[in-house]
């Protein structure tokens, strides 16, 4: 019976509307799928992306790759330095210089050897026709260690034209808060490898110059804000506590006096706090642990409403993830290919709008989210 304060036709207009409400289909989830572009790679790592459509991949164990229209070529890249594959160390990150249809740099990071074992080195060479000639070192992390892990190796250049590499900490995490050495830093550069005079510790005596900022464990995801211009940054933790960061100068991530992370196998990481004054607080982590890879900010129109999503890889999971921000701040998350194609090492956008990925395995492949 209608309630006597509720008029008649109010009620009438109310049953319409729900009728209407359930009538209509339910909203459903776009269907993201992976189609195989090539396979055969050999635990591929980065990607770059050519004015002319080629596109270059790095595998681990020290070859760069060259993929034209959808075939990858047999011949590798010629003329790279002698690289290192030492545990998770090889051929690391790939950039393109701002400017590479002009100048042909192409830069890239490895493990290389030097007395006191292997550390992250930075190089760039001028690619053209598959080869690399010219070919520069401009840094080499130290000190170096035969430890085989946490060699970070993403690069990405900012509005500025400064260039970013990730470090990480080599498996010697308390070197990670100390400003003497380079482990567990974010690291920024001119293009030809000079120090910037405003760095940030540029004039802090016994300081590594280079550092831009510090207290990371292995950030292996680095991406440009397309909007802000800020870098951003994923990070692997420890048994949990993986961590996406917006990378300031001069600031400390925290690790490992904080972490959301735990000892593997259990306890705590320290004195096991989360925060303290004067360390940074991730905008999101993840725990348990995701293992995560490279990262992308989507700006294209290929994927309706992905538009300012945050895209990283999951090595642990083998899928994507899909974080939706409102500016710094974290809102929601989506998981994509759950077990789909293997172990993702890498996501970018290329310049066709679409999403491409390297899954890192021994018969790795290049993969586009349609």
């Amino acid at each position: 019976m209608a309630h006597p304060d509720f008029p008649l036709f109010r009620w009438l207009l109310l049953a319409v509307v729900l009728v209407l409400l359930f009538a209509l289909p339910a909203p459903v989830a776009a269907e993201v799928k992976a189609v195989k572009i090539v396979g055969g790679l050999d635990h591929p790592w980065s990607m770059v992306f050519l004015p002319d459509g080629e596109i270059l991949v790095s595998e681990r164990p020290g070859t760069l790759r060259r993929i034209h229209n959808g075939e990858l070529l047999k011949a590798p890249v010629s003329g790279l330095p002698e690289i290192e594959e030492h545990g998770q160390g090889g051929l690391l990150g790939l950039a393109l210089h701002p400017q590479f249809a002009a100048n042909r740099w192409l830069y890239f990071a490895y493990a290389g050897q030097g007395k006191g074992g292997y550390s992250t080195h930075l190089a760039r060479g001028q690619y053209q026709d598959g080869a690399l000639s010219k070919v520069q070192t401009l840094f080499e992390a130290t000190p170096k260690s035969f430890a085989g892990q946490h060699f970070g190796g993403r690069i990405v250049f900012d509005r500025a034209g400064y260039l970013y590499l990730t470090l990480g900490d080599r498996g010697e995490r308390d070197n990670a808060q100390m400003l003497e050495n380079h482990a567990g830093s974010l690291i920024r550069l001119h293009d030809d490898g000079r120090i910037p005079a405003d760095n940030p510790f540029a004039n802090t005596p016994a300081a590594k110059p280079e550092i831009y900022n510090y207290g990371h464990r292995n950030m292996q995801g680095i991406a440009l804000h397309p909007q802000t211009g800020q870098i951003w940054t994923c990070e692997h933790g420890p048994q949990g506590g993986d961590e996406i960061n917006i990378e300031r100068a001069k600031a400390n991530y925290g690790w490992p006096v904080i972490t959301y992370g735990e000892e593997y196998g259990g306890g705590d990481v320290g004195t096991g706090i989360t925060a303290k004054e004067g360390m940074e607080q991730p905008v999101l982590y993840w725990t348990p642990s995701i293992a995560p890879s490279g990262m992308t900010f989507y700006s294209g129109d290929k994927y309706p409403g992905w538009q300012g999503s945050l895209l990283v890889g999951s090595l642990k999971f083998e899928r994507v993830s899909r974080v939706t921000l409102d500016g710094d701040r974290f809102v929601s998350e989506e998981n994509l290919l759950d077990h789909a194609i293997g172990r993702i090492r890498d996501i970018q956008q290329a310049p066709d709008g679409y999403l491409y990925v390297l899954t890192d395995e021994g018969n790795g492949g290049l993969y586009r989210l349609e």
